[in-house]
C-alpha cells in the first residue's frame, strides 16, 4: 500500500558553542550524528540514502559504532544508552542501560566491541565504564570536577581510556577495571577532542584555548604542541572536534575560527588549510575522517566534504536541507521532476529533486538575500515559474523557479504585511495573494504587494485556499471551529457561507482541483467534506480515524484521493468515491507529526515532519 522511495534526512541540529560528535562505520560506509529524538544513518558515498533510528524517549546527543561494526551504542540527554543491530532494518534493540544520570556527551566501544565507556554531565559521577552484554560495571571515571565533553578507548591492549573535562584537564584510566592512573594539565580552557590514533600509539587533545597536543599513548609523555612558526595556537579560536586519519599519519580539526585544518603528526605542521567562510554559521563544530572522506559540520549544520586532494578553499560537496521543523511545502507541478520546495521555522527555504534528493539553499542577489528572518508559515506555487512564500517576519517573497536549480527570490520581490502570516493561497489568475493573517484576511496584488481588500478575521484564521474553478476562498476559523468561505470578485471579497460541523478549532482546508469539494481538518481529529456547490457535508460520515489534531490536507491531482497528516504521526489516504474506504501508515515519522502533506503524482506522496525530514512515498492500492 504505501512504499517508502526515499528519505531526505534532517541535518545535524548544532548549538554554539557546543561540539558536535560524528560517528563513522568501521567499514567506510556510512555516518552517524543525533537530531532530536533521532539518530541518522547517512550513505557517505550518497548522503542522500539515509536511515533514521527513531526509538530514543528524550533527545539524542551521541551515537557510535562499535569496532566490529554489528552494533551501534546511542545515547541521551537522560542518561540512557541504546545498542541495537546495524545488520536487520528493524534495528532490533540488544541492551539499555543507564550508565549515570545526566546529559551523556560522549561514548566509545572498546577494541574487542565488548566495553563501553560514556561520559558527559552527570548529577553523581561524569563517567562510567560498562560491558555491553550485561551492563555491569568494569570502572569509573573519577577525578574531573567538572563536565566531561570527550572520551576515547585505545584500540589495542592494554586498554586504556582517555578524558577531557570542562575543567582543562585530560586524564587518563587503566584497567579493566578502570581507575584513574594520572592527569594533564597543558590546556588552560574546556578540552574538547579527546582521540587515540588508529595504532592505539598516540593520542591528541583539542581545546577551546585554540591549542592541540600529541602525547605517547604508553607512557603519557607529551610529543609536542601542534602549531606553525611562531603561532602559539594551533588555531585562532576554540577546537570543537579532532580526527585521525586511517594511516595515522595525520590529523584534522574543526575550529571556531571557520577554518578545518590537516596536520602532519610527525612534524605538528598544518599541510592544509579549509577556510570554509566568513559568516558565524560557518564555525565549524565537528570532523570525521572516513576512508578517502573529510567531512566537517558547520554551525549551520551543512555537511561539508573536503577537497584534500584538490581545492581546499571549496569543499567538494555540501550536504544541505534543514535541521529544524519544516513547517511550508510546495511543489513545482511546471517542473519535469516535479521540484520540492520546503520552508522550515528558522526561515531557510530549500529546494529538493525528489528523484535524486539533489538539493540547494534558495538565495538571491548573488547569494546575500537569505530569505525570511523567522519561519516560514506558507508556500504557494502559481503553476508557470513563481513561487510564493510568507513568513512570520511579517513579509511576503517571490521565487523566481526559473533561475535554474533551485531557483532565486526575485529583487524587489517581497513586500511587507500588516499582520503576521498564517497561510497563504493564490487566485486563478495567478495574480492576486489570499493571505490568512493574525486577524484578518487580505488579498494582495503579487506584483507589488498592494492591498486591494481586507476583511477582519477575529476568529484567527488558521489556513486559506482558493477555489480555482470560481475563486472563492476559504478560511479555516481557528478559534470559532468553523470554515468561513469568501466569494472574490477581483475588488473585494463578500462572505458566502459559513460551515459549522467541527468541534474544535479548524486547522486546514484544501479546495479539490476539480474544484467540487472542501476538505477540513480540525484538532478533534476530525476531517469533513463539504461540497463546494452548497456547502454542506458532501456524505454522511465525518472521517476520525486519526488518533490526534490533523495538521495539513492535501488532494491527489485527480481530486478523487485526499491525504492527511496528523500529530499522532502518521499519514491516511481517504477514498473520495468510497468514503467508508481508508488507507493507513502509522508512523510514517516515528516520534514526529506530520506537518505537511502534498501528492507529486497520482501515485506518489511526500511529506515534511516535525524532525526536519521529507520523505517520498508510493501509495498504491
Amino acid at each position: 500500500m504505501f512504499t517508502n522511495r526515499s528519505i531526505f534526512a534532517t541535518l545535524p541540529r548544532t548549538q554554539r558553542g557546543v561540539p558536535l560528535v560524528l560517528g563513522g562505520d568501521p567499514k567506510g560506509k556510512t555516518f552517524l550524528y543525533p537530531n532530536g529524538n533521532s539518530i541518522i544513518i547517512r550513505d557517505i558515498d550518497n548522503p542522500a540514502l539515509s536511515d533514521i533510528y527513531t526509538e530514543h524517549s528524550t533527545l539524542t546527543t551521541v551515537a557510535k559504532y562499535s569496532p566490529s561494526g554489528f552494533y551501534i551504542c546511542s545515547a541521551d540527554q537522560g542518561g540512557r544508552i541504546r545498542i541495537w543491530d546495524t545488520t536487520q532494518k528493524e534495528h532490533i534493540l540488544k541492551a539499555e542501560y543507564q550508565p549515570f544520570a545526566g546529559n551523556i556527551k560522549d561514548l566509545a566501544w572498546s577494541a574487542d566491541s565488548q566495553r563501553i565507556v560514556v561520559v558527559g554531565e552527570g548529577r553523581e559521577r561524569f563517567g562510567h565504564v560498562i560491558m555491553m552484554e550485561t551492563g555491569t560495571s568494569v570502572g569509573e571515571i573519577a577525578g574531573h570536577s567538572k563536565t566531561i565533553n570527550s572520551v576515547d578507548f585505545r584500540p589495542c591492549r592494554p586498554f586504556r581510556i582517555v578524558t577531557g573535562s570542562e575543567d582543562n584537564f585530560v586524564q587518563l584510566y587503566e584497567g579493566p577495571p578502570f581507575k584513574f592512573k594520572t592527569q594533564l594539565d597543558d590546556h588552560s580552557r574546556f578540552v574538547q577532542s579527546v582521540r587515540y590514533s588508529p595504532d592505539g600509539a598516540l593520542f591528541a587533545t583539542a581545546g577551546f584555548d585554540g591549542k592541540m597536543f600529541l602525547y605517547n599513548a604508553n607512557d603519557y609523555s607529551k610529543v609536542g604542541e601542534f602549531g606553525e612558526g611562531g603561532k602559539a595556537n594551533a588555531h585562532g579560536g576554540g577546537i570543537y572536534a579532532v580526527a585521525w586519519s586511517p594511516d595515522g599519519k595525520q590529523l584534522l580539526s574543526a575550529s571556531g575560527d571557520k577554518t578545518c585544518k590537516v596536520w602532519d603528526v610527525e612534524t605538528r605542521k598544518s599541510v592544509v588549510d579549509f577556510p570554509m567562510g566568513g559568516d558565524v554559521l560557518d564555525q565549524q563544530v565537528s570532523c570525521l575522517w572516513q576512508g578517502s572522506h573529510l567531512l566537517s559540520v558547520s554551525l549551520s549544520g551543512f555537511i561539508n566534504y573536503l577537497d584534500l586532494a584538490g581545492d581546499p578553499s571549496k569543499p567538494l560537496r555540501v550536504v544541505k536541507g534543514h535541521n529544524r521543523t519544516i513547517t511550508a511545502l510546495a511543489v513545482n507541478t511546471a517542473s519535469e521532476e516535479k521540484r520540492l520546495y520546503t520552508g522550515s521555522c528558522d526561515g531557510y527555504l530549500t529546494s529538493w529533486n525528489p528523484a535524486t534528493g539533489e538539493h540547494d539553499r534558495v538565495v538571491g542577489n548573488g547569494g546575500k538575500l537569505q530569505g525570511h528572518a523567522n519561519q516560514i508559515s506558507g508556500l504557494v506555487f502559481d503553476g508557470t515559474s513563481k513561487l510564493y512564500s510568507v513568513g512570520f517576519d511579517d513579509f511576503a517573497r517571490t521565487i523566481d523557479t526559473a533561475e535554474g536549480g533551485a531557483g532565486a527570490f526575485a529583487s524587489g520581490g517581497e513586500f511587507k504585511l500588516d499582520q503576521q502570516p498564517k497561510a497563504v493561497a493564490l487566485t486563478n489568475d495567478g495574480q492576486v495573494l489570499a493571505v490568512a493573517a493574525h486577524a484578518a484576511v487580505e488579498m494582495r496584488r503579487v506584483r507589488d504587494g498592494g492591498l486591494i481588500c481586507s476583511l477582519p478575521a477575529p476568529f484567527e484564521p488558521s489556513s486559506i485556499s482558493v477555489n480555482w474553478a470560481n475563486n472563492d476562498v476559504a478560511v479555516g476559523g481557528g478559534r470559532d471551529a468553523k470554515v468561513h468561505v469568501y466569494g472574490w470578485d477581483g475588488v473585494k471579497l463578500a462572505e458566502k457561507s459559513v460551515a459549522s460541523n467541527h468541534r474544535e478549532g479548524v486547522t486546514d482546508v484544501a479546495y479539490s482541483p476539480d474544484g467540487k469539494l472542501l476538505a477540513a481538518a480540525d484538532q478533534n481529529r476530525k476531517i469533513v467534506l463539504y461540497s463546494a456547490e452548497g456547502y454542506q457535508p458532501a456524505h454522511d460520515l465525518e472521517w476520525g480515524y486519526h488518533s490526534a489534531r490533523v495538521n495539513c490536507l492535501a488532494w491527489a491531482p485527480d481530486s478523487k484521493w485526499l491525504a492527511s497528516g496528523s500529530l499522532d504521526t502518521g499519514i491516511i489516504v481517504w477514498d473520495v468515491e468510497h468514503p467508508l474506504k481508508h488507507y493507513n501508515l502509522k508512523k510514517a515519522h516515528p516520534q514526529s507529526q506530520v506537518t505537511r502533506i502534498a501528492w507529486l503524482d497520482g501515485n506518489t506522496i511526500v511529506s515534511t515532519g516535525h524532525d526536519g525530514s521529507i520523505k517520498v512515498w508510493e501509495f498504491k492500492v
